[in-house]
C-alpha cells in the first residue's frame, strides 16, 4: 500500500493531477490487476448476503416506494429489480435506487469500522445494475466490486466524516463511481472526473442518523449509487467535475472536513497490487447496528448468570467513544429511550437492543422491533436502567490497527438490587472474522434461506444460489440470473407519486 498525503492547496499552486487524491483513486480503479480467488469468494458471499436482506425487506414501505419509482423508468435491456421478474428491466440508476434501498432497509448486511463508518456492500447494487445494462460478464462484475470495496474501505480508514457531522455516503459515492469505472474498463481520466463529481454531490449531514431517524437512512446509500451512475455517465460523455475536489481552496476538506490546516494520510494499493480490502470487512448475524452485534451475543450469554431480570438495579455498558455517542446514552437523544420510536431509531439504541436481547435470548429482524414488543412495560423498565459510558481502552481498541486488538464490543457491569455485580465482556461479535464462529459460505447461505423462507419458492432459492456461486463463469448477458424474484402477485404496491 502507498501512503498519500492529502491537504488543502491554494489555487495559485496549481496542484498537479498526479498529486490529487481523486486521480490516485482513479489510477487504482484503472489498474487491471487480477482479483484473487479468496476475494472473489468473499464477493460471492456478500452478494448472497445482500440478496438475503433485500428479499426480506421486499414488502416494507421504503422498499415498495423505491421499487415503484424504479418501475416508472422501464428500459429494454436495462437492469433487474429485486423481487420483480427478470424480464422486467429498468434504467440502471433507478435499479440502483430500488435495490440499494432494499439492501439497506433492515441494516443487516456488511460493515467496516475505522476512522469512520461504512456498509461497503452498498457498492454492489449500482455496479451490478450497470453490469447488467452494459452486458458485462461475471468476471467484470467481480473486478468492479473489488474496486468499490477497496476505495471505500481505504477512505474510511483514513478520513473521519462523523467528526464533522457528515454522513458516511461521502466515501461511498466515489467508491461506487470508481467500481463502475473498473467494471467498464474506463480510462483513468474519465474515472478521475467521475470520482470528483461523485464526491461533490454526495456530502450531506448526519442528521439522517440523529434524533428521529427516518426511512432516509435506507434511501441514502441508494441515492449515492444513483448519483454515482449519473456521474460516470456524464464523464463518459466528456464532461468534467469540480477539481481538485479534495485539495482545492473551496474543497470538501477545506470547508466540510478538517479545514485548510488539516492533513490526511490515505493508503491505496500500489500499481499492480491486489485489491483485498473486502476481506477486512464483516457482516452481521443480527439485524441491528454493527456496534451492537457483540453486545447482543454477550446479552445472550449473561441471561443465565443474571437469572431474574427484575432483580437488576442498573446496567452499565463500558464501551468506545463511537458506541457511546452514536447509539448510547452519550448521544443525548431522548428518542433512543422512547418506546414509540421508529424501527430506525430503535436500531440505533443499544439500550433498547441490550434489554430485548437479555429478555428474549434471540434477535429477530421483525419481531424484536415490533411496536408491541418495544412498548412492553417490563422491557421499558429494564431499558431505562441501562446506560453507556466511554472507556478509553475500548476507544483505543476501536481504532487499533492490529487486527488482534481491534474491538467493537464492551465490558458490561450488571448491578443487582442486593449489591451483587455481574461483569463480563466481549470484544468482537461471534460472527466476526476473529470471533467465536466466523461467518463462512454455509452461514451466508443459511442466512439467505432463513430470511427468504416463505417469500420466494424453493426452486427460485436454489436457482439463485447456484447462479451466484457460479459468478466467475457467468458470461456477458447472463447477469440477470443474479436477480431474485418473488411469486407473481406477491409484491405490494405503494402510494402513488409522480413517476
Amino acid at each position: 500500500m502507498q501512503t498519500n498525503t492529502v491537504r488543502v492547496h491554494p489555487s495559485k499552486s496549481n496542484l498537479k493531477r498526479d498529486d490529487q487524491l481523486a486521480w490516485k483513486i482513479a489510477a487504482v480503479a484503472a489498474d487491471r490487476v487480477a482479483v484473487e480467488s479468496d476475494v472473489a469468494a468473499m464477493i460471492i458471499n456478500r452478494m448472497i448476503d445482500n440478496a438475503s436482506v433485500a428479499i426480506a425487506s421486499v414488502n416494507r414501505r421504503p422498499v415498495i416506494s423505491a421499487r415503484d419509482m424504479a418501475l416508472g423508468h422501464g428500459r429494454k435491456g436495462g437492469a433487474t429489480v429485486f423481487g420483480v421478474a427478470p424480464g422486467k428491466r429498468v434504467s440502471p440508476e433507478w435499479a440502483a435506487w430500488a435495490n440499494g434501498t432494499a439492501v439497506r432497509e433492515l441494516d443487516y448486511h456488511d460493515t467496516f469500522l475505522a476512522a469512520d463508518y461504512s456498509h461497503p456492500g452498498d457498492n454492489i447494487p449500482p455496479i451490478l445494475a450497470v453490469a447488467q445494462t452494459m452486458d458485462k460478464s461475471g468476471k467484470d462484475l467481480i473486478r468492479g466490486i473489488a474496486t468499490g470495496y477497496e476505495i471505500q474501505i481505504d477512505l474510511v480508514r483514513a478520513i473521519c466524516l462523523h467528526e464533522f457531522k457528515k454522513d458516511h455516503i461521502a466515501h461511498l459515492c466515489p467508491a461506487q463511481a470508481a467500481g463502475i469505472g473498473t467494471l467498464l474498463k474506463l480510462p483513468a481520466e474519465t474515472i478521475f472526473q467521475a470520482v470528483q463529481q461523485a464526491v461533490h454531490v454526495s456530502f450531506s449531514t448526519r442528521q439522517s442518523r440523529k434524533g428521529e431517524i427516518s426511512s432516509w437512512k435506507a434511501f441514502a446509500p441508494a441515492h449515492s449509487g444513483k448519483l454515482a451512475i449519473e456521474a460516470v455517465d456524464r464523464c463518459m460523455r466528456g464532461e468534467g467535475a469540480p477539481s481538485p475536489i479534495y485539495e482545492g481552496e473551496d474543497s470538501v476538506i477545506a470547508w466540510m472536513l478538517g479545514g485548510k490546516d488539516s492533513e490526511y494520510h490515505v493508503k491505496l494499493p500500489a500499481p499492480g497490487e491486489h485489491k483485498r480490502a473486502i476481506l477486512d470487512s464483516f457482516t452481521k448475524e443480527h439485524s441491528a447496528e454493527y456496534q451492537s452485534q457483540a453486545l447482543i451475543d454477550l446479552a445472550f450469554k449473561l441471561r443465565a448468570r443474571i437469572g431474574d431480570l427484575g432483580a437488576v438495579d442498573k446496567i452499565i455498558l463500558h464501551t468506545s467513544h463511537h458506541t457511546h455517542y452514536v447509539i448510547g446514552t452519550g448521544a443525548n437523544d431522548p428518542q433512543k429511550m422512547d418506546p414509540n420510536a421508529s424501527r430506525e431509531t430503535l436500531d440505533h439504541s443499544i439500550m433498547y437492543i441490550f434489554a430485548v436481547a437479555l429478555q428474549d435470548g434471540r434477535w429477530h429482524h421483525v419481531d424484536s422491533y415490533a411496536p408491541k414488543r418495544a412498548r412492553r412495560a417490563d422491557t421499558v423498565a429494564l431499558w431505562h436502567k441501562i446506560e453507556t459510558r466511554e472507556d478509553p481502552e475500548w476507544t483505543r481498541r476501536y481504532h487499533a490497527t492490529d487486527p488482534n486488538e481491534l474491538a467493537f464490543g464492551a465490558r458490561v457491569e450488571v448491578v443487582l438490587r442486593d449489591g451483587e455485580r455481574i461483569v463480563d465482556e466481549l470484544a468482537v461479535a461471534n460472527a466476526h472474522p476473529h470471533g467465536a464462529r466466523p461467518f463462512e459460505r454455509a452461514d451466508y447461505i443459511r442466512k439467505f434461506q432463513t430470511l427468504t423462507d416463505g417469500i420466494i419458492t424453493a426452486k427460485e432459492s436454489a436457482r439463485f444460489l447456484d447462479a451466484v456461486q457460479n459468478l466467475p463463469k457467468l458470461a456477458a448477458g447472463e447477469l440477470g440470473e443474479l436477480n431474485v424474484a418473488v411469486p407473481a402477485g406477491a409484491l405490494k404496491d405503494g402510494k402513488a407519486g409522480i413517476f
